[in-house]
């Protein structure tokens, strides 16, 4: 926040707390609408040392001293500013006040009876009493709006905390993301040049497409699905090249992609693992992949043959794992991850609702 938006915030806070106490200060004035004679400088006093007691109340006793937990210490704090607020109103400001309900014949009476005097500097037990409810309903307002505002602010610094380590972890995973990508991509050019393939620049020229999308839009919260439909698509033309037998690599896609959006490089730790594990040593690979979208709702399957799978207790799952994470983080409540396994085939089924990501993280 920039110091204009501060000064500007302040401003509009000062405006908004004298345009309340203006109105309730006003509301008070209609009891005196018939009779406006009778507000005296009590009236003034009672507002000005509500005011006084509200704000400090505010910004120093409820802060200091009730969210400490120093309970003793703020309410006799609170019981000594109000005992000398009634002290003050009582001795200085309450002794000209009009006994309630009394009409100009009694006040005649009772001056020449030498008795106004006695009555006027002796208000009844009710005028002496009455006040201080109001200095505590002043209290109780400006306790439950500190306190309120104080919870409000420590869910909000909890969830930019949260949303700061969330935040971070995400963009740890996409980092892994690429270098993951990379090595395998890597290892598919360097088997075609082991070979003398002439396809090598074929797969150069489509690597390069592969880490243009990844420089330029997976920096994006979200990124077009049909874009990342392609970037998957490309891949696969890259692992074909270097493949001996492609009958049983398949991709299908149906559905509407248009307008929809998704969180770049979601699915490709599926499909890097299962080229990884479902090619043979013989160069043939059996990989299918369908994708069908509906409304805002994806389904991802994809099944490999299990061929070339050999646990790797440092390296392998990477991938998986880092997906894993990712979904947790950004679709939470909004997935489902199946995965399963035979003596033949590994099996991966997604199922993921692509309105529900959580772009404020981001």
């Amino acid at each position: 926040m920039n110091i204009g938006t501060l000064k500007n915030t302040n401003s509009n806070k000062i405006l908004f707390h004298i345009t309340i106490w203006t109105f309730f200060i006003l509301t008070s004035l209609i009891q005196f609408y018939e009779s406006p004679f009778r507000i005296n400088n009590d009236f003034y006093v009672q507002w000005g040392t509500g005011i006084i007691l509200f704000y400090l109340n505010y910004f120093y006793l409820v802060p200091t001293l009730l969210l400490e937990k120093k309970y003793w210490l703020y309410f006799t704090f609170i019981l000594g500013l109000i005992s000398f607020f009634m002290f003050i109103r009582i001795n200085y400001f309450m002794t000209d006040i009009m006994p309630p309900r009394m009409n100009p014949e009694e006040a005649k009476m009772l001056f020449k009876e030498g008795r106004m005097k006695a009555r006027m500097h002796k208000p009844p037990l009710f005028f002496k009493i009455g006040p201080s409810f109001f200095y505590l309903l002043i209290t109780a307002i400006s306790t439950i709006i500190r306190t309120l505002t104080e919870f409000y602010q420590n869910q909000q610094n909890k969830l930019k905390a949260e949303t700061h380590r969330t935040n971070t972890e995400l963009n740890y995973l996409r980092k892994q993301t690429n270098p993951h990508f990379l090595f395998n991509s890597l290892n598919s050019i360097y088997s075609l040049a082991h070979k003398k393939s002439d396809l090598v620049p074929d797969a150069i020229v489509t690597l390069s497409e592969l880490m243009r999308y990844m420089l330029y839009e997976t920096d994006n919260k979200t990124v077009a699905l049909e874009k990342e439909i392609n970037y998957i698509q490309n891949y696969i033309e890259l692992q074909k090249l270097r493949l001996n037998n492609i009958e049983d690599i398949v991709i299908n896609v149906h559905g509407n992609t248009k307008n929809k959006f998704i969180e770049p490089l979601l699915l490709i730790s599926f499909i890097e693992n299962a080229f990884k594990y479902g090619t043979d040593y013989k160069g043939a690979a059996h990989v299918k992949i369908k994708i069908f979208i509906l409304e805002n709702n994806l389904d991802f399957w994809i099944e490999n043959a299990i061929e070339n799978y050999v646990k790797d207790p440092e390296n392998s799952g990477i991938g998986l794992a880092n997906i894993q994470n990712r979904l947790d983080l950004l679709y939470p409540n909004a997935h489902e991850l199946t995965i399963k396994q035979d003596n033949q085939y590994y099996r991966v089924h997604l199922n993921l609702k692509l309105d529900k990501i959580q772009t404020d993280i981001h």
